[in-house]
């Protein structure tokens, strides 16, 4: 695994969306997740985005660690 370190910011970069700072709070106050829903299976991702979320899990990459901050962002 590589250990390099991404922020959130880079996260939304890397999936297409809005990535300053009012951007990501604005998407967070507008999106949750219910339950023990994977965060790729939410209905508000892309095929692409929701590939690229699975995928890292999988393959154990190093967005893990952000990926998972914003997953507990929208719980």
């Amino acid at each position: 695994m590589d250990n390099s370190h991404h922020s959130l910011s880079q996260l939304f970069d890397q999936l297409g969306l809005d990535s300053d700072y009012s951007s990501i709070e604005h998407f967070i106050s507008q999106h949750r997740l219910q339950g023990d829903l994977a965060l790729s299976k939410a209905s508000f991702w892309n095929t692409a985005q929701a590939t690229f979320l699975r995928e890292s899990y999988t393959q154990d990459a190093d967005w893990v660690e952000v990926i998972d901050q914003l997953n507990q962002r929208l719980r």
